[in-house]
Order: structure tokens, then sequence, then C-alpha cells
């Protein structure tokens, strides 16, 4: 089937799925406005469909179309964000009524047999609160996408380890990872979180992967800024899955390796050492902890850059590690069960998905159906795993409930 055979199919199914989706919420939306005036009740709805109408058209169009703005794709994301998963909630709420209001039905036709089978109405009140809390979700994502992106936090960890050098106890790193440079717009924020970084004067500052989204020249407009990082022990780096250039179309393979060269050129500007595979000592005196960074090794779909065993060359067994690996996977599948010892590895990659919820010690986020470790400290076999939550986003253009972080490790020297 040709491409053009495709569009009244496309634009079909489009309708067919948001438009019954809408006439289904509306069912919720005119029980829900039962009560008020005439007036407000045709206004309620009138504000109901507008979206709808705009939305769906637009969308179908865009899928149809051959040439797209990034800048109408971007705010066609955001959009159908913003209506579509508070639809979504509302949906399912509605749906457990419709079950209820069944249920109750079929009970009144057993108990009170030959009645009929009689669905009641919908209740208004049940769908004035529902709709209320579709309402406060729509809120809640556009706060995500105006604040919550650039809602820097600050997560704080001591870790003590019976074989950390004296020399190192209270030795203090902070961790940043997925930047996502192209995705940025608002240059005061960052600059704010830059300073927040260098507040926390720890010794040195790792950054663990995914520096720009796919080009080199995201990070162009950037690099004034985060060349301000400091750390008196120095700032290290890694790649991360984004940073290779796999996921666009270069004319050709020259093209991508030089993207790749451009972009180590941009972490020397920015004044950080990228590791490619290779280790160092961080000294103190005459003791010393090596780091360990290796290229990007994703479990799945995901490439695999990193050689561990080639990380680990020429490194002392009996010695202090930490070990930047930018997906959490790699842990887990060569890592915590190695025969080389290595203390401490910070990843981070997931962005916490960048929605969920963190509270008193409780978090969720739909990503741990994918990654089992996905935000915050892990522990096993004497070894940590640390996931940093992501400095920057991608994809959606927020962050609800998994906010940017900052992270500070200090180590101690002790059980």
């Amino acid at each position: 089937m040709n491409a053009s055979a495709r569009v009244p199919i496309i634009l079909a199914i489009v309708f067919i799925l948001f438009g019954s989706l809408g006439l289904y919420l509306y069912t919720g939306v005119s029980a829900a406005v039962v009560g008020f005036n005439p007036a407000f009740r045709h206004i309620a709805l009138v504000a109901f469909w507008i979206p709808q109408a705009i939305l769906i058209p637009a969308l179908a169009l865009a899928l149809i179309s051959r040439k797209r703005s990034p800048g109408i794709t971007k705010i066609l994301g955001v959009s159908f964000i913003l209506v579509l998963v508070p639809g979504f909630l509302y949906g399912i709420l509605l749906f457990l009524e419709d079950i209820f209001r069944f249920i109750s039905a079929g009970l009144h036709w057993i108990i009170q047999s030959g009645s009929g089978f009689v669905i009641q109405s919908r209740s208004p009140l049940y769908d004035q609160v529902t709709l209320l809390c579709s309402l406060l979700m729509m809120g809640v994502i556009l706060y995500g996408i105006t604040r919550g992106k650039y809602r820097y936090k600050v997560h704080r960890i001591e870790l003590s380890f019976p074989d950390l050098p004296k020399e190192f106890d209270g030795f203090s790193l902070t961790q940043i990872s997925d930047v996502h440079a192209g995705s940025f717009g608002n240059r005061k924020e960052v600059l704010k979180a830059v300073e927040l970084i260098n507040t926390q004067k720890s010794d040195v500052i790792f950054f663990t992967g995914d520096l720009v989204n796919n080009s080199a020249a995201e990070m162009i407009p950037w690099i004034e800024v985060f060349n301000k990082t400091d750390a008196h022990m120095g700032k290290y780096s890694i790649l991360g899955n984004h940073d290779y250039g796999d996921y666009v179309s270069w004319p050709s393979p020259l093209h991508k390796e030089e993207n790749l060269l451009r972009l180590g050129e941009v972490h020397e500007q920015i004044g950080f050492n990228l590791m490619k595979n290779e280790n160092l000592r961080l000294e103190k005196g005459d003791a010393y902890i090596e780091l360990l960074g290796i290229e990007n090794w994703g479990g799945g779909r995901f490439a695999k850059y990193g050689d561990l065993k080639k990380t680990m060359e020429g490194t002392n067994p009996e010695s202090f590690k930490i070990l930047l690996s930018h997906d959490p996977s790699h842990w887990e599948e060569q890592v915590v069960d190695g025969a080389d010892h290595i203390h401490l590895t910070l990843s981070g990659h997931t962005h916490g998905m960048q929605f969920g919820f963190e509270f008193k010690g409780l978090k969720f986020s739909p990503i741990q159906f994918r990654y089992p470790r996905w935000a915050g400290l892990y522990k096993k076999n004497e070894r940590y795993l640390y996931v940093n939550r992501g400095f920057g986003f991608l994809g959606f253009p927020g962050r609800v409930g998994i906010w940017p972080e900052i992270t500070v490790i200090t180590l101690k020297r002790g059980e």
C-alpha cells in the first residue's frame, strides 16, 4: 500500500479513536454540569469540545505530513499531553463508575427478578469530583512543563566503607547526569543550577552521560554555562547512549564520526576529562582511589560500546574503586556479581521517566517496570549503585514529581 493510499486510513483511525474517547468523556462532563445554570453548562461543554476539535485534526495532519516543523511538533506534543493524560485518567474513573452501575443493575435484576435490567444514570457528584481530579492533573502537568523541569533538587548521601583510604575520609563528589542540552531553553534557570552545583564545594564533579540529545552542536550555546562548574580535584565524564548520534540519520558515517569527535572537544571546553573505557587515580598524598570511566553499555536494544575488561586494565585489585557507567542495567549484568570488586557505581539514563512521585521514602514511576533500579541508592554484595534522576529532560518537556537532580555523595571510612 503506497503512502497516499494510507492517508485516509490514518485519518479514519485517528478520528475514530479520539472521537470515541471524546464522546465517552462527554457523557461524564455532561453529567458533571447537571444542576448548574444553562449558560454555564453551555460554556463548559463548548470548552470541552473546542480543544478536541483543534487537536484531533492537527494530530491527523501531523501524522500524514512529510514535512513537520519541530516547533509545531513540540507544541502538538505538549498539547496532547495536557489534554490526553488528564482525559485518560478521567476515562478510567468513568469506566469504574460504569462497571459499578452495571453490577448494581445486575444485582437489582437478580434480587428483584422480573423487575427489568435498568442501569442508573451517572452520578453528577461523582462525575464532578472525577472531573476535578483530571483538571488537577492537567494543572500538575502544566506546572511540570513550565517550572518542574527546572526545580533542581540536591540529594545528599553518606556511604561508609571499611577499606576506604583514611586520607579520603570525608571525600565528597557531586554527580550530574543526562543534561540533554538540546532540550534546554531557559538560560537563567540552568545558570542557577550550575551555581547550586558549585555551592556544594565537592572535591570532584562526575558527569555520567548524555550531554546532548543527538548532536554536539546542541551544546555549543551552553559551553560558557557548564564550564563554570568547579571542583578542586577535577571534573570527569563519560558518554551516554544519546551522545553517539545513533538516533539520527547522518549524511554519511564520516559525519557521525566527526560529530562524536566534536563532542569530545566540547567535554574538554567545559573542563571535563572524558573517559572512554579507561581508568585513572585520584590521589591524596600517598593514598589514592581508582576512577573507572566506561563507554555506554546498555541492556536490551541499547548499544554496547563499553568494555569493562579494558576499563579495568592496570588497576590494583585491592584498591577502592568508583565506576562511572551511564546505564544502571550495566551494574546489574556485569558489575554487581563480577570478579572485580567495584565499591560504587554511578549511573543515570532513566530520568525517573520524568514522571512519578516520591514521598517520605516511597517512590513510584512507570519506569520501574523497565528498570528495577531506576533512582537513588541500591546495594548488593557490599557494592553500591547510585542512579541519578537526571539534570535535564528529553521527549516530554517537563518533569512531574521526579525533579532534576544534583547528587552529593560523601565517603566515610568505617563499617
